[in-house]
C-alpha cells in the first residue's frame, strides 16, 4: 500500500510531539525527582533523564512492534493496562519510602563498643553526607560528569513505559497506514521522551543542587520529594483498587 508523504510526516511529527509531552506526566516527574535528588548535581540529571527515557522506550518499542504485526492484540493490552498502572503506584510508594530510609540512615548509625562488662551498642548521630567535602566535590553544582548509564533510572522508565498516557500512543498504532510508519512513530516518540525528560531532570536537579551543601535544607527538599512520591503512589493505587478519584487525570 502506497502511503502519502504528508501522512507519513504527520504521523512521525505526532509521535515526536507526543513523546515531548509524555515525559511531563505527573507520575514520571515525581519518580524522576526522587532519582535526581540522589545525584545533587544539575547537569548529571541529563544522564538520569536519558536513562529513564531509554527504559521507557524499550517496552514500548517491543509492544509496539508486536501490535503493528498483530493489530488485534491491542484489545489484550487494554485489558491488562491497569495492572501496569498499579505497578507504577507501588513503585512510587517504594521510591518515597527509600528517601526516608536514606535520610534516617544518613543521620543515625549503630556502633558497637567492647567494654570490660561486655559489648554495648550505641546509636550515634552522623553529619549530613550532603554537606561533606567529598560529596560536594563529586556532585558539584555545575559538574557535568561523563555519560553514565543509570540502571535504576532505566528500570523505573521500563515500569512507566507500560502504563500511563503511553497507552494512548499504543492505541494509535493500528490506525497508522503501514508497519514502517508505525515503527518510525514509536522511535520518534521515544526520542521525544528522552529529550524532554533530560531537560526536566536537569530542572528538577536545581533545588537539590542548591540544598546539597546545607544539611537542613537538603533534608527538607528530600522529605518533600519523598512525601509527594508516597502520597501520589497511594492515591494512584487507591484509584485503581477502590475506584476513588484522587488523581483526576
Amino acid at each position: 500500500m502506497d502511503v502519502e508523504p504528508s501522512t507519513t510526516l504527520a504521523a512521525l511529527t505526532l509521535g515526536f510531539l507526543l513523546g515531548l509531552k509524555h515525559a511531563t506526566d505527573a507520575d514520571h516527574v515525581v519518580a524522576v525527582s526522587i532519582i535526581a535528588g540522589e545525584s545533587r548535581s544539575i547537569w548529571r540529571g541529563i544522564w538520569i533523564g536519558c536513562s529513564w527515557g531509554l527504559g521507557h522506550t524499550t517496552p514500548l518499542l517491543i509492544l509496539g512492534v508486536i501490535i503493528l504485526a498483530f493489530r488485534s492484540l491491542i484489545d489484550s493490552y487494554e485489558s491488562i493496562a491497569p495492572v501496569f498502572e498499579f505497578g507504577v503506584g507501588v513503585m512510587l510508594i517504594l521510591l518515597g519510602i527509600q528517601v526516608f530510609w536514606n535520610l534516617k540512615r544518613g543521620r543515625l548509625h549503630v556502633h558497637e563498643h567492647s567494654h570490660d562488662n561486655g559489648p554495648h551498642v550505641h546509636i550515634h548521630a552522623t553529619h549530613d553526607p550532603a554537606a561533606s567535602p567529598e560529596v560536594e566535590s563529586q556532585h558539584g553544582f555545575f559538574h557535568f560528569g561523563k555519560p553514565v548509564f543509570r540502571i535504576k533510572s532505566y528500570a523505573v522508565g521500563v515500569i512507566h513505559g507500560l502504563a500511563g498516557s503511553a497507552a494512548i500512543m499504543l492505541l494509535l498504532l493500528p490506525t497508522l497506514p503501514s508497519f514502517w510508519v508505525g515503527l518510525g512513530y514509536i522511535i520518534l516518540f521515544g526520542i521525544g521522551t528522552i529529550l524532554s525528560m533530560a531537560v526536566i531532570t536537569v530542572l528538577l536537579g536545581i533545588p537539590f543542587a542548591l540544598a546539597g551543601g546545607l544539611g537542613t535544607a537538603s533534608r527538607v527538599v528530600s522529605t518533600m520529594a519523598g512525601s509527594i512520591s508516597v502520597v501520589f503512589g497511594v492515591a494512584l493505587v487507591s484509584d485503581l483498587v477502590f475506584n476513588t478519584t484522587f488523581i483526576p487525570f
